[in-house]
């Protein structure tokens, strides 16, 4: 399992949850959970408000918030109030940087472009391509592969899937038009991987999916910005995309570089019938008329 822990006062609510999940007993777990998936009530709702839409005992947080290593569960509320805090102010500062001072706006292509490429360059220096090779290797043997992102990774979940469409029709967006994240879930096993993008502020529905998914025997690969997020000890592949960017958001460039290229690798090695399907596909397109043409 990929394993990630930061020790000291300075971790979040989410990064102990995170580093300390497998050593819990069922009921802590199951405490976990909710205090994952409904930070807003944590920091905001009282113990017993939040004991009764839990359906977990007083108790039973109180022992979580003292295996978690505070004091009290009002340390760990307070500690929620700060996570949420910080990621608010950390999105409104950027953007109200951007407002007041209106010469950043005239360069702001050239500053882009520049961030956009120096993260490429980054990631590629980095990163390991044999690993990368592992990780077609796995998603292109697999019995079914199950794409998520939420926020703003929907989009960059939704393009990845239109990709692979083209391909490989054992492979699905969960959390989308009518597919239910849940269903997806339900039905995974071993043989199964999840594909799962979250970017800091992290995706609550992210997190959850990826603990079940592994809970459950299947492979998880997570793309995200940050070594500090959550998902991590559910996952089998991490990957850390540099976003950085003068925007008050991530760049997802990177994210669509690594995506592409991965795409690139699945189909460059896999049977022919890979290229016949494309064909197949696109032959569909042209006679429904999804070109344009003159």
């Amino acid at each position: 399992m990929f394993q990630w822990g930061i020790m000291g006062q300075q971790q979040s609510l989410q990064e102990r949850v995170s580093e300390r999940y497998s050593g819990l007993s069922g009921q802590l777990r199951k405490a976990a959970d909710f205090v994952l998936a409904n930070p807003l009530d944590i920091a905001s709702r009282s113990l017993r408000a939040i004991s009764s839409d839990s359906k977990v005992s007083p108790a039973t947080f109180s022992r979580l918030a003292r295996a978690l290593g505070y004091a009290t569960f009002e340390d760990m509320k307070e500690a929620s109030r700060r996570s949420l805090g910080l990621h608010v102010t950390s999105l409104s500062d950027k953007a109200e940087k951007l407002r007041a001072d209106p010469s950043l706006v005239r360069t702001m292509l050239q500053r882009q472009s520049e961030a956009c490429i120096g993260n490429i360059r980054s990631f590629a220096a980095q990163t390991d391509e044999a690993r990368l090779a592992d990780v077609a290797k796995l998603m292109r043997e697999a019995r079914q592969v199950v794409l998520f992102g939420a926020l703003a990774s929907t989009g960059i979940a939704e393009y990845m899937a239109y990709l692979a469409h083209y391909f490989a029709p054992n492979w699905y967006l969960a959390g989308r038009s009518g597919d239910s994240l849940g269903s997806r879930i339900a039905a995974l096993g071993q043989g199964d991987v999840v594909f799962i993008v979250t970017k800091n502020p992290f995706a609550q529905r992210a997190v959850i999916a990826a603990r079940q998914a592994r809970d459950v025997g299947a492979d998880v690969i997570l793309v995200t910005d940050s070594y500090k997020c959550p998902a991590f000890s559910s996952a089998n592949y991490g990957f850390v995309v540099p976003s950085e960017s003068p925007q008050f958001f991530s760049s997802y460039a990177v994210t669509l570089v690594l995506i592409e290229t991965l795409i690139a690798m699945i189909v460059a090695g896999s049977e022919a019938d890979a290229t016949a399907a494309i064909q197949r596909v696109d032959a569909k397109n042209q006679e429904l008329g999804e070109y344009w043409s003159e």
